[in-house]
């Protein structure tokens, strides 16, 4: 730090001088930039804010009555002190300079004896250089440590730990939410430091940039790249060197920034990786299975007796209570940003399973996976954990049961001991997946052929343009009344196809009173100008029906 007023007036040269303060005590503790000797009375032009003053005096001796104006000019300069040598028979100046100092916030010294003012600045100048390439050194030492940290793309507890040390203070590391990411309590105890943390956080702002705020005055720094922020750096408690402590942590917050992005681009560049071998592996062409497997073994899918292809289907929210709506596209970004969310995902939960993977995209809403086991006797088991991870990231308020409506639905083809075998089946594994997320009841953590049945076999028929005619020659009365506004009819269709065509056990379901039902059946079948007890009419009205929900696939 730099020298202060105090540490001046300590100096043996000083001392032998006989100095003594006449006013401005408040500020001894004030640091000095650096130490300026003058003659003149107006040197508030010279001045840069921070600097001692020294001055023989002979030009108050001359005017006393300036002396007032003298010492305030430095003041308005934010000069740090003013020492004036009054040797010999000086008392008009001592008087003065007295009654000037009585009400003034900068320190007025004087020295009764003679001194040599070149041993002053020699000194103190020494010390405030040395102060300086401390800083330097200690910039230095910081950036190295933190740049070996960017090098090895540590993790964020270890910036954390080497930014505590640095500091010799608790530092912790949260996110835009207020929860505790990593920290480092050094001397304090844990539960004292994150005692009642998130209320405390919230009540804290968050400053643009490095500052102390907040009712406990924190000192902290954004961390992130410019308006992407993602957490903060804090240090709850009071320290010595505020300075230093601001390099740190804004040093820290750089690297934890770099890191990010760096394992991001790393995570990124081996999903494209991943996802190329695998559309590569669905259609080999001439690829032999060693060097499929060798190839795969370098992207991490090890050798496995076993290979499940599995497809992770994205399931439109409004899907789950619209399936006789044409599903919007969204935003394909946002789309994008789900799927990566989603290849992470599943690259940590793979990490703790029993399996290893391929994984990427394969198409548009849809993520594929080849899976490889040890044992067949692991294929439901590690199928069943990797759903409820991902049913768990979309249900974080614990909803992730099999009957919750799922983000992602779940696809598995059948499984085989080639790898190349495996990477065809990934389009049954996507049918199956595609189907499936259409399916009203009875949701499932993930789905196989014999789950889909006559749906899946009305899935791969849909886009025939016969299946298609058929479709709108059997709902066309329907439809165009939904067009016209009379909702409702393709969903009374649907409710009375799915009871079997049971009149009374749709009216025991509350679904409508027995006389509405009756009455709006009726109307049904008159649109439909067909006769609903007849089984026949009711199966080709449900495939069509099928097969129209099954259109914004």
């Amino acid at each position: 730090m730099l020298p202060t007023v105090r540490t001046i007036l300590d100096l043996p040269v000083i001392r032998a001088a006989g100095a003594s303060v006449l006013g401005g005590s408040a500020g001894l503790d004030a640091p000095v930039r650096w130490v300026h000797v003058s003659e003149v009375l107006d040197v508030s032009g010279l001045l840069a804010g921070g600097e001692l003053v020294l001055t023989t005096g002979l030009e108050l001796e001359k005017e006393p009555g300036l002396t007032a104006s003298f010492i305030r000019s430095l003041e308005e300069a934010a000069a740090a002190a003013l020492i004036v040598e009054l040797f010999g028979n000086r008392e008009r100046s001592l008087a003065a300079l007295r009654a000037a100092a009585k009400g003034a916030s900068l320190p007025v010294i004087v020295l009764e004896r003679r001194v040599r003012f070149v041993e002053i600045t020699e000194i103190a100048h020494r010390m405030i250089v040395a102060e300086q390439l401390e800083r330097v050194e200690r910039a230095r030492d910081v950036h190295e440590a933190f740049t070996v940290l960017s090098l090895e793309s540590a993790g964020s507890q270890q910036v954390v730990e080497q930014a505590a040390m640095m500091i010799d203070a608790p530092v912790v590391l949260e996110d835009l939410s207020h929860l505790v990411l990593s920290y480092s309590a050094r001397q304090l105890d844990t539960v004292e430091l994150l005692e009642d943390w998130e209320r405390r956080s919230r009540t804290t702002p968050s400053p643009a940039s490095t500052a102390r705020t907040g009712p406990e005055q924190w000192l902290q720094t954004p961390v992130g790249v410019r308006r992407n922020l993602w957490g903060r750096l804090i240090v709850p408690v009071p320290i010595n060197d505020d300075e230093t402590a601001a390099m740190v942590l804004e040093r820290a917050a750089q690297t934890l920034a770099i890191n990010r992005l760096a394992d991001r681009d790393r995570l990124e560049v081996s999903q494209r990786a991943q996802a190329g071998l695998l559309n590569a592996l669905r259609q080999p062409r001439g690829m032999s299975d060693a060097e499929a497997l060798a190839r795969a073994a370098s992207l991490g899918l090890k050798r496995s007796p076993l290979y499940v292809p599995v497809v992770f289907r994205t399931t439109p929210a409004q899907q789950a209570g619209a399936h006789d709506a044409t599903l919007p596209a969204g935003d394909p970004l946002a789309g994008q940003l789900e799927e990566r969310e989603l290849l992470e995902l599943l690259a940590r939960t793979l990490k703790t399973s029993s399996g290893t993977a391929l994984t990427g995209s394969i198409r548009s809403g849809s993520i594929g996976m080849i899976l490889g086991l040890p044992a067949r006797a692991l294929q439901d088991a590690v199928l069943q954990h990797l759903a409820v991870v991902v049913a768990e990231r979309a249900h974080p308020s614990g909803d992730a049961g099999a009957g919750a409506a799922s983000r992602w639905t779940i696809g598995v083809g059948r499984p085989a001991s080639s790898l190349l075998e495996a990477a065809a089946g990934i389009d049954e594994a996507a049918h199956v997946a595609e189907t499936a997320a259409t399916l009203r009841e009875g949701r499932k953590s993930f789905y196989r052929a014999t789950d889909v049945r006559l749906r899946g076999l009305l899935a791969l028929l849909r886009h025939d343009p016969r299946v298609q005619q058929f479709v709108e020659s059997e709902l066309a009365s329907l439809l165009t009344a939904e067009a016209r506004g009379q909702v409702g009819q393709l969903e009374l269709l649907g409710k009375y196809l799915e009871s079997g065509g049971n009149k009374a056990a749709m009216a025991r379901s509350g679904y409508l009173s027995r006389p509405t039902l009756y009455a709006r059946l009726a109307k049904l079948e008159e649109l439909l100008a067909v006769d609903l007890d007849d089984a026949e009419s009711r199966t080709s009205l449900h495939v069509a029906l099928l097969l129209h929900r099954l259109r914004g696939l």
